[in-house]
């Protein structure tokens, strides 16, 4: 999930970045061509206050824009702001200006106030944003989730129509990438007129970026993105129409793909495999984790020797290397690869950290043996949840033959859903076993490490650990080298006690037409089809 979200991914899909967009000859004739491409499952909403899947995040990264964005080379650039600011107040206070042609694609502008509502929005407890902790460095925004303040007094104020000024309670190192990748505006008449049925589907939605959502009515699976012409930079986008469609089978996409009825899809590992020197093919790694996560909210699942005797049974080299083998990577650690540099070094902190997760099969049934006494059972039944997504239907067969395999007694059964119903079910906490995912917004560990921390609304575990929350508490009060080394401290200590499960870094292999261009990715951000162009 995403950062998120889950991010499949999709989310979040992985988060991928279209660029490098440049004029093509016949370029006037083919602009009104439509751009087919595939999603790995259905969103669940278009709300950007309550997205907390990739799915949705994808449907909302094309159609929305904040004060910041990302540029064909990935990199931070203003989006409805007029340039990237430096914060006052020791790192504290952010002042921003808005472009006076930045506009709603129905032509009205948008306003300081419109962050405002969204904000508040998102902060105020009735919403239900399950995701609203990206608020939390905000100043009053715990009084606000608590209802002890009203959300008016959140640190987010419109001095005018033009002029945003955020206040915070501390200074955030990846605030930029909150800035460019979650705090969206709202079109402030319209949020009013829909309430809570904001973005449950197009006619209730409203666009402020490259494209607007057209034909999406909350449950089916082909929509459109046009192309919104009041947005500020409209004509720098190329392509004016991309239609979308869910296929969650890749055989499939894949057939579409050679057929040329879709232009980008995402492929699977066994394809990978057989097409490597497919010039089509493209595959990069993701700011993503696969889970396995054991819920302490069951009596049944709520064991430490349970989660160790799993962990250890499990051979995450196996796992990348022969059931996906598409550019996967062995989780080492709850922290990915590429996501968070030593600032002294510049060394990686996955490698850093090392290899946490091995296989150890005398461990695993050692482990087992004390999980089986500790319940006074001899065979014990466990359900593991996933999603009906080929790759997730893969590794929990896996999953399922290696655990049965290596601990006598088990008995673990399957249900794949739709990834909607899945989150659904993340959130209720109606699982025992769980593969889920989560693809971060910005390159720092903390994001990852807060899945485990006591009262965060994505700790699906239900896991509550004391020393580990002060660890990263500890941590997070601190800054530069300090903070990277309590961060890996925390994780060690999390890794130890097996908190949560990371089983791999995702892997998106990518079909991609000869004939289209601007397509290149990144660890953090998907395709955005504005920097997209037919040759």
């Amino acid at each position: 999930m995403t950062h998120k979200t889950w991010l499949t991914t999709t989310a979040l899909l992985a988060l991928v970045a279209l660029s490098g967009c440049g004029q093509a000859s016949g370029q006037t004739k083919s602009q009104n061509k439509t751009l087919n491409v595939t999603l790995a499952d259905e969103p669940a909403t278009a709300d950007p206050n309550k997205d907390t899947d990739t799915n949705s995040a994808s449907l909302i990264y094309q159609t929305m824009e904040g004060l910041y964005t990302y540029n064909r080379s990935n990199k931070i650039v203003p989006g409805v702001a007029t340039k990237v600011v430096k914060p006052t107040n020791q790192g504290k206070t952010y002042t921003f200006i808005l472009k006076k042609n930045a506009k709603w694609a129905n032509g009205q502008a948008v306003t300081a106030q419109d962050f405002v509502t969204s904000l508040q929005r998102m902060a105020n407890p009735k919403t239900k944003a399950q995701y609203a902790s990206v608020l939390s460095a905000f100043k009053n925004y715990a009084a606000v989730q608590k209802g002890t303040l009203a959300p008016t007094k959140l640190g987010v104020k419109a001095l005018n129509q033009t002029t945003l000024r955020i206040q915070l309670t501390k200074a955030v190192p990846y605030f930029n990438d909150l800035v460019a990748s979650k705090y969206y505006p709202l079109n402030t008449a319209t949020v009013k007129k829909y309430g809570a049925q904001y973005g449950t589907m197009a006619s209730k939605t409203l666009s402020n970026g490259p494209y607007k959502l057209v034909g999406w009515t909350g449950s089916n699976s082909t929509w459109h993105y046009v192309k919104n012409t009041h947005y500020w930079n409209a004509k720098n986008v190329k392509i004016d129409r991309v239609k979308v469609a869910v296929t969650k089978d890749e055989t499939t996409a894949e057939n579409l793909f050679k057929a040329n009825k879709v232009q980008e899809t995402t492929v699977s590992g066994q394809y990978v495999r057989a097409n490597s020197n497919d010039s089509q093919l493209h595959t990069h790694l993701q700011g993503r984790l696969q889970y396995l996560y054991v819920n302490s909210k069951k009596t049944a699942t709520n064991s430490e020797n349970l989660r160790q005797a799993v962990s250890y049974a499990v051979d995450r080299q196996q796992l990348t290397g022969q059931v996906l083998n598409d550019g996967s990577k062995p989780a080492l650690s709850a922290v990915p690869r590429g996501d968070q540099a030593n600032p002294q070094t510049g060394q990686d902190m996955a490698s850093e950290v090392g290899n946490q997760l091995p296989q150890d099969l005398t461990k695993a049934k050692a482990y087992w043996q004390k999980y089986l006494k500790e319940t006074g059972k001899t065979k014990v039944t466990l359900n593991l949840l996933t999603d009906d997504t080929d790759d997730d239907k893969k590794v929990g067969t896996y999953l399922q033959s290696v655990l049965e395999k290596n601990l006598t007694g088990l008995t673990v059964t399957t249900t794949a859903i739709p990834h909607a119903q899945h989150v659904a079910r993340d959130f209720a906490g109606t699982f025992e076993l769980n593969l889920t995912g989560w693809s971060t917004n910005w390159l720092d560990a903390d994001d990852y490490l807060e899945l485990a921390a006591k009262g965060n609304t994505v700790n699906f575990t239900n896991w509550n650990d004391p020393t580990f929350n002060q660890l990263l508490q500890k941590a997070n009060a601190q800054s530069g080298l300090a903070r990277y080394n309590g961060l890996m401290t925390a994780d060690k200590y999390l890794m130890s006690v097996k908190g949560y499960l990371p089983l791999y870094q995702p892997a998106e292999a990518k079909l991609i037409n000869k004939n289209v261009g601007g397509l290149s990715y990144s660890l953090l951000n998907e395709a955005q089809y504005q920097y997209a162009y037919w040759k």
